[in-house]
């Protein structure tokens, strides 16, 4: 099993780690929690899915703790550099979670909306900035933004933000750095560009971490698409959930107010659930999981940061309520069942507007998702709107019953 590197976090982090539901480190964490609380460089190659989010910031968090300096107006103390606003808004949320009571107000940045009110948070003070490369910029030309003070710095996904063109960006966010500072680089590849972005950024001796991928969740789980109107897929749910089959079942929406709307429908309509999300106090948090793993509810309805802990044995299935925003966030869904050599399922219910988000899955996976074509709620026209390449062989029937 490895050293439980856990131990050695601050106890405001420990508590907020079980209540999350980690159960043991990844190799990810077990590699680089250690050299990052030494405050050493990290270099580390590791995919999405496999925990690298708290392998940087559960450190990151315990060593700007431990620091006790004070929070500045527009002076943050970390940066977390990351290519979409989708990851960004992941990360942000995950470190939110991770230091309830430490008193490390963390701020996610992006662009697409207005700066204003990014502006006014940063006045207020932030401890860790989690940004999108072109929109630090811009704050940082309008001098609401000064990196003098950064203690720590992450790019993560390394390799995603050189394919989007964002090099001459980094390069002119370093140039706004310390000279004295931790350097932490996250890539799941290392093309000759990342490399040399590497040695530019990181100190003369980082710490290499890899953690090999091993066999992708994507090929042990057996996958469906299930395309539904946007207006049925609540109904679609319930008939799913009817199957003895499906007896512990995480279910995963994209937004927090979803996922509790979710959860009470389901309970009010004979499907016992919760809800999971960072919103939720720990010790609500602790009694979902428990109830989950005891059996005595039949469905976790949870967002995708509340479910990166969750090591529950024996999940049957993963229902996809929306697709993510992010493709790679589908294998990590998916890899909640499956676990150990056990069968698992994973069903999408694909609305007519997740067309593109089914195709960036595909794309990939490699291969297309199978469609399950004769379920009772079946929208040819969502169907449709993935164009002709989406005509295939239907899954193998199952007796159709109406939704109740």
């Amino acid at each position: 099993m490895g050293e439980d590197v856990f131990a050695r976090l601050r106890p405001e982090l420990r508590r907020a780690v079980a209540a999350l539901g980690y159960r043991a480190p990844t190799p990810i964490q077990r590699q680089a929690i250690p050299p990052i609380l030494e405050g050493r460089d990290v270099l580390g190659c590791a995919q999405t899915g496999t925990g690298k989010t708290a392998a940087f910031g559960l450190p990151l968090l315990h060593r700007l703790a431990e620091g006790r300096a004070p929070t500045r107006p527009g002076h943050p103390r970390a940066l977390i550099l990351a290519p979409t606003r989708e990851l960004t808004a992941q990360i942000g949320e995950a470190l939110t979670a991770f230091g309830q009571g430490l008193g490390l107000p963390v701020l996610t940045i992006h662009g697409g909306v207005s700066l204003l009110p990014q502006e006014e948070a940063l006045r207020r003070g932030v401890a860790i900035l989690v940004a999108t490369p072109g929109r630090l910029l811009d704050l940082a030309h309008r001098r609401t933004l000064a990196l003098d003070a950064a203690e720590a710095v992450v790019l993560d996904e390394a390799d995603r933000m050189l394919d989007m063109g964002f090099l001459p960006d980094i390069r002119k966010i370093a140039a706004l750095l310390p000279r004295r500072r931790q350097t932490l680089l996250f890539s799941a590849t290392f093309p000759p560009e990342v490399t040399a972005l590497a040695k530019s950024l990181l100190g003369a001796r980082p710490v290499s971490v890899r953690v090999d991928p091993g066999r992708p969740a994507a090929e042990r789980v057996r996958q469906r698409a299930l395309f539904v109107a946007q207006a049925d897929k609540y109904a679609l749910l319930k008939w799913l959930l009817e199957s003895p089959k499906c007896f512990r079942v995480l279910v995963f929406p994209r937004m927090k107010h979803a996922a509790d709307r979710l959860a009470k429908r389901l309970t009010r309509d004979g499907f016992p659930a919760a809800a999971l999300h960072s919103d939720k106090s720990q010790g609500a948090r602790t009694r979902a999981l428990e109830a989950f793993r005891q059996g005595k509810i039949q469905a976790l309805v949870a967002t995708d940061i509340a479910a990166r802990g969750i090591d529950v044995e024996d999940v049957t299935h993963v229902i996809n309520y929306d697709l993510p925003d992010e493709p790679e966030t589908y294998i990590h869904r998916i890899g909640r069942t499956a676990r150990a050599g056990a069968e698992g399922e994973a069903l999408s219910l694909v609305a007519p507007h997740d067309r593109q988000a089914l195709r960036a899955i595909e794309r990939l996976l490699g291969r297309p998702v199978p469609q399950w074509l004769d379920q009772p709620l079946h929208c040819e026209a969502a169907r449709l709107a993935m164009g002709a390449d989406a005509v295939r062989k239907p899954s193998p029937p199952r007796p159709p019953r109406r939704p109740r």
